[in-house]
């Protein structure tokens, strides 16, 4: 280790050979949210190798946007590669370019205005499907509204119901496990406790794939869907196609991000909402005023407001865990000199709760972002799906699937938790409910 290494504080609690592989174990959040307190540049060690994480929100978009051009996908983006594809989420380098720029016309603000007609008749059945009294899981029923809708917009007819079957089954045990099986030592590979993710794994793989041969093979490549646009896509420079695993590992990582922010999202604002009845009151205003009794549009999503400070509020507080980034050449960080080489991470979930940026941090607030106040926030404090060119592509679709689903179930419904149940925040790639049971209840009662 270099002498600017050495220099850099170390976190407390680690133990010879395991580091601080335990504290990230029995609690990761708090772990990660209590680096802060010991420097802006914190060395974190897994096993006996060192991780330095950037704890300010300066130091992140440092790593993400200024100097971003220094450094590549890092250590837990190579253990997640071979798990799930080498699609936008962990491509690196030119590949990542090349595909950004295949895929990037399907989140156009037209394409978003197609998608979300569908959007809204998918949440027209689900809210139409339940009667008051009824107790749901919304966590499931989220995941299972994110994963439908997913089908419906993107991959059109030619995903079918068996593939849709498979991705609802197989994704929650992938998504629940992946960030842990990334971040523990390859040695581990092979233990028992992760035949269940190894399976779902190889399930999803196997029925994405047979869905791209069968359309490859059926011709039937000039749909508006995703699948069909990234079969017909061709490199501008050297006229190239995308192979059958290429496609296969974009539509899963689409379906990864598209899924767990979606009805994570959801989960936690429906639970907020019912924690906070004033807030909601101020929404089902909003969306009686803005939609009435018609179904909810695309034109009707930039004058949700409120709905839209409820989910800006709630991705805040329930964001992206942990990402990592490797330096590939030497950088200066925090005032520290750093090699090539070196493994930084950094934690979106932690610099949103951090309390020298946010007051009362872990308080919901969706008035936070009102214009007036959120103009006294830092731009680099601000970063829901990242920033720079690996900003989160499918943001504006996400974000218009959330406000659509939220307005059409407030204009039908209000939930309310299952007494003695708390949701608790679950450590994967967000930071996303446990369990959220709760019970339906009719708007007027």
């Amino acid at each position: 280790m270099s002498a600017e290494l050495a220099a850099i504080p170390r976190a407390p609690g680690a133990i010879p050979l395991l580091g601080h592989v335990l504290r990230l174990q029995s609690d990761p959040l708090s772990f990660v949210r209590s680096l802060r307190k010991t420097g802006e540049l914190v060395q974190v060690d897994i096993g006996t190798m060192p991780i330095y994480v950037a704890t300010s929100a300066s130091l992140i978009s440092d790593v993400m946007v200024t100097q971003g051009r220094h450094f590549e996908k890092g250590r837990l983006f190579d253990r997640v590669r071979p798990l799930v594809g080498n699609g936008l989420a962990t491509a690196g380098g030119e590949v990542h370019r090349r595909h950004r720029r295949l895929i990037q016309p399907m989140f156009h603000k037209a394409r978003i205005a197609g998608y979300a007609e569908v959007m809204s008749e998918r949440a027209r059945a689900l809210a139409d499907s339940w009667t008051a009294g009824q107790r749901i899981a919304v966590d499931q029923v989220m995941g299972e509204f994110a994963i439908e809708t997913l089908a419906a917009t993107l991959f059109s007819a030619d995903i079918g119901r068996p593939a849709v079957e498979a991705v609802r089954r197989d994704l929650p045990i992938i998504l629940k496990n992946m960030l842990v099986r990334a971040a523990s030592p390859k040695v581990l590979d092979k233990l028992p406790i992760w035949r269940s993710f190894d399976r779902a794994v190889a399930s999803m793989r196997q029925v994405i794939d047979q869905v791209v041969a069968t359309t490859r093979e059926s011709g039937q490549t000039d749909r508006a869907d995703l699948l069909s646009v990234l079969l017909a896509a061709r490199d501008a420079d050297t006229g190239e196609a995308l192979t059958d695993e290429e496609i296969r590992d974009e539509l899963v990582t689409i379906l990864f991000a598209g899924t767990e922010t979606t009805a994570s999202t959801l989960s936690w604002a429906l639970h907020h909402l019912a924690e906070h009845p004033e807030v909601e009151k101020q929404l089902v205003a909003e969306v009686d005023e803005v939609v009435g009794d018609r179904p909810v549009a695309f034109e009707d999503v930039p004058r949700l407001a409120s709905i839209q400070r409820v989910l800006d509020e709630v991705i805040r507080l329930h964001g992206v865990v942990l990402l990592m980034r490797r330096t590939i050449e030497p950088v200066e960080l925090g005032g520290f000199h750093i090699p090539a080489g070196v493994e930084v991470a950094f934690s979106l979930y932690a610099m949103h709760r951090d309390p020298t940026l946010y007051a009362e941090p872990d308080g919901f607030d969706p008035d936070r972002w009102l214009p007036e106040r959120r103009a006294n926030l830092p731009r680099e404090a601000v970063m829901p799906f990242g920033a720079g060119n690996r900003r989160c592509i499918g943001d504006s679709f996400a974000w218009t699937e959330a406000t659509i689903a939220l307005a059409t179930i407030l204009g039908r419904w209000k939930l309310r938790p299952v007494p003695g149940r708390t949701p608790r925040e679950a450590f994967a790639s967000m930071a996303h409910p446990d369990r959220v049971p709760m019970i339906v209840q009719a708007r007027d009662a």
